[in-house]
């Protein structure tokens, strides 16, 4: 039983020593880096969805200056 726990204690230090805080500081340098960059049909899509946003905003304010001159106390009605 001595044996089996010497033979396993060494290789054990080493990864936790080593190959884990390695693994770690890997991990986030090369998924941060990964996780800026859009491709090209991301940015597309990313375009799109702040024209549409844009769009429902204008509108939004339409419908909200409309409200205010046929109800102008429709906002204290919640």
């Amino acid at each position: 039983m001595a044996s089996f726990i010497n033979s396993i204690f060494v290789p054990l230090i080493l990864i936790i020593v080593v190959v884990a805080p390695l693994w770690i500081i890997f991990h986030y340098l090369f998924g941060k880096q990964s996780g800026r960059r859009l491709s090209k049909e991301e940015n597309e899509q990313l375009e799109s969805l702040a024209q549409t946003a844009e769009a429902m905003a204008a509108r939004i304010a339409a419908l909200e200056s409309i409200l205010d001159a046929e109800t102008p106390n429709w906002r204290d009605k919640q």
